[in-house]
């Protein structure tokens, strides 16, 4: 994606059509405001001050580039992701702007950790203009926000632009998804059609999500206009096995090794990845309060392996592999 586009979720009403070939839909994120809610649960930790800082944000009043001394924040989440959170000065001061990042942190978190994984800022301001996803980014002005959560879709467009984020660049144009493109009779919604390399993805992960994850919170009609809609392009989501934390809970880490050299107090621990994920190791004294040692990468030929000499000083440890 070039550095300066900047995607925006569609402002058309849903609308069912007749023609077989035609898209069912105008725009996805308006179909259900349950995929995801305010009671479903959030990987967002913890917000810390980060001070003042110049930062260049894009700001869709002006439709351009601005450079503002940003109130900064730094949102943690529970599957070690972290963002740093930008919200323009013209929040008066740091209360307000505090109170405006930690309103969308928990939300952020909501998102899933495959979502998530290319954020590494978001831009908050005033203004009621569309949100955006891409150049590792979310961008939110707060009074189309307040619309959103008025629609109760506030959840559901952050999935859509948070996909620009973090799917686009990998599999917007890939030919797994371009043949599952072709192979599906219709595109999901008018703006994936008449937007295919730049909305297609977005606007079908999100039903992909509702389908496969949330299947009680839609209805059978919405359930089977997915289904037999983009068959093809489910297929393709279901192949890839995002890591869809916290929408659904993490299988346990399958260890194939643990264990403990007492001559040279070694540990060593030896794991199944998958394909594009990272692994933590943790360490504990008592069940309770866990600490980071390391963050490993998944490798395409070898299985996860740790290996470190026993700290001292404690007569128990647990380690944790997630």
């Amino acid at each position: 994606m070039h550095s300066k586009v900047f995607i925006c979720a569609s402002l058309l009403i849903s609308l069912m059509t007749l023609s077989g070939g035609e898209p069912p839909f105008h725009g996805t994120i308006f179909l259900d405001p349950d995929i995801i809610t305010q009671e479903d649960p959030s990987t967002f930790e913890e917000l810390k001050d980060a001070g003042r800082g110049m930062r260049r944000m894009f700001d869709r009043r002006v439709n351009g580039w601005i450079q503002e001394n940003a109130f900064l924040f730094e949102a943690s989440f529970n599957d070690g992701l972290s963002i740093e959170i930008q919200v323009n000065p013209e929040h008066e001061n740091v209360d307000l702007a505090r109170q405006e990042a930690e309103r969308y942190a928990p939300v952020i978190g909501q998102l899933p950790t495959a979502l998530r994984k290319d954020v590494q800022t978001a831009w908050i301001h005033k203004g009621v203009q569309p949100f955006g996803g891409g150049n590792n980014n979310l961008l939110i002005h707060t009074g189309q926000a307040a619309r959103y959560e008025k629609a109760g879709i506030l959840e559901e467009t952050l999935v859509h632009e948070a996909s620009h984020t973090s799917l686009d660049a990998t599999h917007a144009r890939s030919a797994e998804w371009l043949e599952a493109q072709t192979k599906d009779t219709s595109f999901i919604s008018t703006y994936a059609r008449d937007n295919p390399n730049r909305e297609d993805i977005a606007e079908s992960f999100l039903l992909f999500l509702a389908l496969e994850h949330r299947r009680d919170r839609i209805s059978n009609e919405l359930a089977t206009t997915i289904e037999n809609t983009i068959p093809h392009r489910l297929a393709y989501f279901r192949s890839k096995d995002f890591d869809l934390h916290p929408v659904t809970p993490r299988k346990p880490v399958a260890l194939l090794n643990h264990q403990f050299d007492r001559a040279r107090q070694l540990w060593h621990l030896e794991w199944i990845p998958t394909q594009g994920r990272q692994y933590e190791v943790s360490i504990s004294h008592d069940l309770k309060s866990w600490t980071s040692l390391v963050t490993i990468p998944s490798s395409q030929e070898d299985n996860g392996t740790w290996q470190q000499t026993k700290p001292l000083g404690q007569k128990a440890y647990f380690l944790q592999v997630r």
